[in-house]
């Protein structure tokens, strides 16, 4: 299991952007939406993370929901 979480885990906004948005510089969004609970993170100590499954779900959800409106 130790391994399947190290590869499924994202730590730092860098790495949330660069999986979410193609690239790095989207950072700041990423810190902006982690602040507001609208991107579901969870911090190791000063540490923004984020599983890449957890982030799928939520973008899968995300088009559900535009998909109803």
């Amino acid at each position: 299991m130790g391994s399947e979480l190290a590869s499924d885990l994202l730590e730092g906004a860098d790495a949330i952007a660069t999986f979410i948005y193609g690239d790095k510089k989207h950072r700041r969004k990423v810190y902006h939406l982690a602040s507001t609970n609208s991107l579901p993170t969870f911090n190791l100590g000063a540490i923004i993370c984020a599983r890449k499954s957890t982030l799928l779900d939520w973008i899968e959800a995300q088009e559900g929901r535009s998909a109803k409106l």
